[in-house]
């Protein structure tokens, strides 16, 4: 995913109270001069977002970051960023125009507190690296203050395919010729069905948003329709939903790895380790220093080949079966018995709506919202389908969770397949785990002499969790399909349509209903 940063935002600073001042003095003529800029937009302005006030406040800024290609700005936790002005000056593509997110030092606080209070303890917020600012960017020269207007979003239409074809096409591909086994040739048609009905709840996603001009995110919609309770229950499902993905990448690569390498052993201290827990371990440590990263705008760089990577996976796929294994099963029909086994699988494979608020509030030209998931779920499905196909006639009955397993492991397509699938966790990992990380760093407070300590802490923390489960619960397909069939299910599927009927009741047809 090739995101272009095509509009920057110039911000110097030189006194930070003093900018605080100037931009709550200068937001209302931003917003007016915004207004007059994109009246002609049918969706409605978007304003400075009052749901930001609540936990968690992080999100946008981290999902951002999990889904597109920001900026590159390098630093560890606890130090500041390369460059003030640097991380001012560039900005991402999925930022919007009016983000609360703006600055750390003019971030509202979790909880609101008193003035005095707020020149006590200041938002966890500081960790997070700068967000740029959609609002009148501003630039102090000879005590006076220049207004420099933002568009509203600057995402094109390819980029938010691209941006939503990275989120919807992971590591689920590698287990749709397994559920194709467990559900029947039948059970295909659940994949489609799950994408017609994907679609249509990303459309409901939409309308919530368009409902009221400060809705950004998904957990500003669970708020708008359920109030805070409601913002908060969401925002843990979509956090759990992705601790759970990070379980799924140590699982992968250690039955890839190990699959590579089926004699690596290692004896510490008379506790021998086979070659998955060995590989699950090193992985883990691996990826500990990149959930450290303070920025991870390099990482997503990285990552966004997640698109390439699976098509490049299916493609080997299709050349080991044309040149060495062939096409010869003929599969089973259905099997009911292990149907809900596949539904589970399928239904993880469309686990991207926590990021389309972001996607559609992010693009140039929201009206293009529709054709952007019309063209991200069409060519998902499109892999998804083909991947099943092709190894379920491949390997048939013998098909095992991960298809690169039953690759003949000679083979250079098997190599490339392996080591593509292996490399492709490691940079999603930190990407996909700092989400979480970030809204419980919000609990911490910045002033605290040991914040930074706390941060270090809960990420390892974090991290050596998904270690443990993986290692208790090594089955990777049935805890995806736990994952898609408890989690997925619900950001997907259950919550967009509670919401759309709780926010626009009034409104509702009875056939909506």
């Amino acid at each position: 995913m090739n995101n272009s940063v095509s509009e920057n935002s110039f911000i110097i600073e030189s006194d930070e109270e003093d900018e605080e001042k100037d931009l709550n003095k200068g937001g209302v003529d931003g917003n007016d001069s915004d207004s007059s800029n994109y009246s002609n937009e049918n969706p409605p302005q978007r304003k400075p977002s009052s749901y930001n006030i609540s936990w968690p406040q992080s999100y946008r800024q981290s999902i951002d970051l999990y889904s597109s290609v920001p900026s590159p700005n390098i630093g560890y936790l606890g130090t500041p960023s390369l460059s003030r002005l640097s991380s001012s000056f560039l900005s991402t593509s999925l930022t919007r125009r009016h983000t609360p997110e703006a600055l750390p030092s003019v971030a509202k606080p979790l909880i609101q507190d008193t003035e005095d209070e707020q020149h006590q303890r200041r938002s966890s917020h500081t960790l997070l690296p700068p967000l740029p600012s959609r609002r009148s960017s501003l630039i102090k020269k000879d005590s006076k203050v220049i207004h420099h207007e933002v568009p509203s979003g600057h995402c094109s239409f390819g980029q938010a395919v691209l941006n939503g074809i990275n989120v919807l096409c992971g590591v689920g591909i590698l287990s749709t010729p397994y559920a194709a086994k467990v559900g029947g040739w039948l059970g295909l048609s659940i994949l489609v069905i799950f994408a017609i009905i994907s679609f249509y709840t990303g459309l409901l996603l939409r309308s919530c948003l368009d409902s009221e001009p400060e809705l950004e995110t998904y957990p500003d919609i669970g708020q708008a329709a359920f109030g805070t309770t409601g913002r908060i229950a969401i925002s843990i499902v979509l956090y759990v939903e992705l601790y759970a993905c990070c379980i799924e990448y140590i699982i992968l690569e250690g039955d890839n790895l190990s699959s590579l390498f089926p004699s690596a052993h290692l004896n510490l201290g008379g506790i021998e380790l086979n070659s998955h827990t060995l590989f699950a371990v090193i992985t883990t440590l691996a990826v500990l220093p990149t959930v450290w990263l303070r920025d991870l705008s390099i990482l997503s760089y990285i990552s966004a080949g997640g698109v390439v990577a699976s098509i490049l996976v299916v493609l080997c796929l299709l050349w080991v079966g044309i040149e060495d294994v062939g096409f010869h099963s003929k599969g089973t029909t259905l099997n009911l018995a292990t149907l809900p086994v596949a539904v589970g699988l399928y239904g993880y494979c469309y686990s991207g709506h926590a990021v389309f608020p972001n996607i559609y509030t992010s693009m140039a030209n929201p009206n293009q919202f529709p054709v952007v998931l019309l063209a991200c779920f069409g060519i998902c499905t499109l892999l998804y389908a083909g991947a099943a196909v092709l190894g379920y006639t491949m390997f048939g009955e013998a098909i095992l969770s991960q298809f690169t397993l039953n690759m003949p492991k000679e083979l250079v397509a098997t190599k490339i397949a392996v080591w593509t699938t292996v490399v492709n966790p490691f940079t999603k990992y930190a990407l996909t785990i700092s989400p979480v990380a970030m809204s419980l760093e919000e609990l911490i407070p910045s002033n605290h002499a040991k914040s930074y300590l706390y941060s270090i802490f809960i990420r390892t923390g974090l991290v050596l969790s998904t270690l443990v489960i993986g290692l208790s619960v090594p089955f990777f397909g049935l805890v995806m399909s736990l994952i898609g069939s408890l989690l997925t299910m619900l950001v997907t599927l259950i919550l967009p349509c509670a919401c759309f009927l709780r926010i626009l009741r009034g409104k509702v047809t009875r056939t909506q209903v």
